[in-house]
């Protein structure tokens, strides 16, 4: 395994990365801390990763950086004992760098079982700047929170936000251009159906379709049906199905129950609830509680359903027309959630599809078409009696196309399209 490490280790130092699209995440690259990035499979933490490496290879000398990714099969099978042979190996090819700093990448590390005992010790005991990335929120996070607690900054990352992907596709956003506008309006109706993970942004639709249904098939094999050793997949491809046919609406466990034993399904409530657990931690899915003043209130009530990326639907959906209004509240959700994770919904009398709370509040409601007067009003409604709850003078209904601001008693609501929304940079 030693001579693996070593390698490895000389392989990369000798890589070119070529042209790496810029992320919109800061991350330093000098901290006295362990920086954590975490997040679904194929979102571009290792690009990331790439970029920090890039930067660093211009202050500092290659051989001083470290990059071993987890899942390179020249590494199976590895345990936590044989972690030790990384420095060993490293020191042998450098002995000189004993004396220096030295930068760890460590990719996809919660494929070994105690990597947080190695990740801290080393921490402890070396002059070493770590990264580490993984695909499990709950690995990670609970790992980071017992054997890492006060040692590590953790970043979430996602796939492609809208203005990542115009700055992919060298879109210029300039809101005072009809030309710019134009092309911003073409990127988005592409970005809303596909997504925004990177590797399918140049492809045509079939191999778009494959490379999602791949994605999933490694996130369900690879970070569910084996680390937990599922036995019942017939029900977990159904609830994965579910999942993202349905993304937007209210979920409970009950009514899954129900649901699936009518259906002849034989399955316990916590075997759903598990299940559901498994997808959020592996960041397929995430589940929103209304806003209420206890947890155990929130906890009572049904939670809403949202997908981590819009291109998965198409897996599942025939026609997507029908689809777009579920499609635009789930990224208004994703937009929303990469800034925090306390994201709720508000019931009164009427629904608020989203209702945020961070150093600002922030109020959302999401109509694809409102051109019925009906629909409209109810909307309008909705969103003045969260204002009045929250005692918020602004709030946001998101369109397809309508623009224009509502004046009511608690202040305004702007009513404006989705794709301009995403791009206001009081969102970002």
């Amino acid at each position: 395994m030693k001579e693996t490490f070593k390698k490895l280790i000389t392989n990369f130092q000798e890589r070119n990365f070529g042209t790496i699209v810029p992320r919109d995440y800061t991350i330093p690259t000098d901290t006295k801390k362990i920086i954590s990035l975490i997040g679904v499979r194929r979102c571009g933490k290792t690009y990331i990763l790439f970029s920090l490496i890039e930067q660093l290879r211009n202050k500092i000398a290659n051989a001083n950086i470290i990059y071993i990714n987890f899942e390179d099969d020249r590494l199976f099978p590895i345990a936590l004992k044989d972690l030790d042979l990384l420095l060993e190996g490293y020191y042998e090819l450098y002995p000189k760098k004993r004396d220096e700093k030295v930068y760890i990448f460590l990719d996809e590390v919660q494929n070994i079982e105690g990597w947080e005992k190695y990740v801290r010790r080393i921490y402890d005991t070396e002059n070493v700047q770590l990264f580490v990335t993984g695909s499990s929120s709950k690995l990670l996070s609970s790992e980071i929170a017992t054997s890492l607690r006060g040692r590590t900054i953790a970043y979430e990352i996602f796939p492609f936000s809208f203005k990542e992907y115009l700055d992919y596709q060298n879109i210029e956003i300039n809101l005072y251009s009809s030309k710019s506008i134009s092309f911003i309006k073409n990127a988005f109706d592409t970005y809303l159906i596909d997504g925004g993970f990177a590797e399918t942004f140049d492809e045509n639709d079939d191999v778009k379709k494959r490379i999602m249904k791949d994605y999933l098939d490694l996130i369900v094999y690879k970070d569910i049906v084996e680390r937990y050793h599922i036995k019942n997949q017939s029900l977990l491809k159904h609830l994965i199905k579910y999942m993202f046919v349905n993304m937007g609406t209210l979920i409970s466990v009950n009514r899954l129950y129900n649901d699936y034993k009518s259906q002849g399904y034989k399955v316990g409530k916590d075997t759903l609830s598990d299940y559901l657990s498994y997808l959020q931690e592996a960041y397929t899915l995430f589940t929103v509680p209304v806003h209420r003043n206890s947890v155990k209130e929130e906890q009572r009530n049904p939670k809403k359903l949202y997908a981590i990326d819009n291109g998965f639907k198409k897996l599942f959906s025939i026609s997507m027309s029908s689809d777009y209004s579920k499609l635009y509240e789930n990224l208004a959700f994703l937009h929303l959630r990469r800034n925090t994770d306390e994201v709720y919904y508000f019931n009164q009398t009427q629904e608020v599809d989203l209702y945020i709370k961070t150093d600002k509040e922030y109020l959302v409601n999401v109509a694809y078409q409102i051109e019925d007067k009906k629909t409209f009003q109810r909307e309008i409604t909705a969103l003045s009696e969260g204002m009045r709850y929250f005692n918020l003078t602004k709030s946001y209904l998101i369109t397809s196309e309508k623009e224009e601001t509502i004046e009511v008693d608690e202040g305004s609501i702007e009513v404006i399209p989705m794709w301009k929304w995403l791009l206001l940079e009081e969102n970002q």
